[in-house]
């Protein structure tokens, strides 16, 4: 546990909750030394409490608390929230969740003199298993980035992403565990057709799909190679993979990315 840490989260919804969730699982940061504001006071209390970090009734006594400020508003109030405290984020390290602003969004609003770093998690960040995308164009120190480092490393696989496909890589860590949930509800789904409990059919799906990639990654194997490895010649898997194929799987997924991508 970084003792000296202080962490403070502008913004305290669904994201900011499960960054901070991780961190107290993972006991990286004191919870004496998280810090939280939102507009909604009686609901930031009741998350406060119930994680035993501390509220503040607003920004500017948050940043003056806090060394390390998570920015997690919506895009669109980033500006709004951060213009009024540029005297006091001086020398701070300054972390955007916030989706859809950029390394050029902010060395517009804040300029060269603000140390920030361009993150985007995802939500199995809450159980010290997440992905953290970061812009590999940021104005963080040696030092400052050593201690982001040695923070978000405990509840995330930290990966530096070149601006140009930030965006993607985003869709994909931030936007894929909603597909995978379908795919596991798809496969629990089945289980209880054919007369698996439901939760028995959950276990099994969710155990498959985590296994798999841990395999992948422990591996390095093409995805398609350890497709290979379990459909054996007029097998029942290859069954299964060609009903997949005719029913359009790898392109549906393809195309969610599309749709998501052209939207941005």
């Amino acid at each position: 546990m970084d003792i000296k840490a202080k962490l403070g989260f502008i913004g305290f919804g669904n994201m900011g909750s499960a960054i901070c969730d991780g961190l107290i699982k993972a006991e990286a940061v004191s919870t004496s030394n998280i810090f939280a504001c939102a507009n909604n006071w009686d609901k930031l209390l009741k998350k406060a409490e119930s994680r035993q970090i501390k509220a503040c009734k607003n920004a500017e006594e948050l940043v003056k608390s806090s060394d390390m400020i998570v920015i997690a508003v919506k895009s669109n109030m980033v500006e709004k929230v951060l213009e009024p405290l540029k005297e006091e984020l001086k020398g701070k390290i300054i972390v955007s969740i916030a989706a859809g602003c950029n390394s050029d969004f902010y060395e517009k609003l804040l300029g060269n003199e603000y140390n920030y770093i361009v993150t985007m998690p995802n939500t199995p960040i809450s159980i010290c298993e997440g992905v953290l995308l970061c812009e590999e164009n940021h104005r963080l120190t040696a030092e400052q980035l050593e201690h982001f480092m040695s923070i978000f490393s405990t509840v995330a696989t930290v990966e530096f992403i070149e601006s140009k496909v930030f965006s993607v890589a985003g869709t994909i860590s931030g936007c894929g565990p909603a597909f995978v949930a379908m795919f596991i509800e798809a496969l629990g789904d089945a289980g209880v057709k054919y007369g698996l409990k439901r939760d028995v059919a959950y276990r099994l799906a969710s155990k498959v799909v985590s296994g798999t990639g841990e395999l992948q990654l422990a591996t390095g194997a093409h995805p398609a190679a350890m497709k290979d490895t379990v459909c054996s010649p007029g097998g029942t898997t290859i069954k299964g993979v060609t009903s997949l194929e005719e029913n359009g799987f790898r392109a549906a997924v393809i195309k969610a990315i599309d749709a998501i991508e052209q939207k941005r």
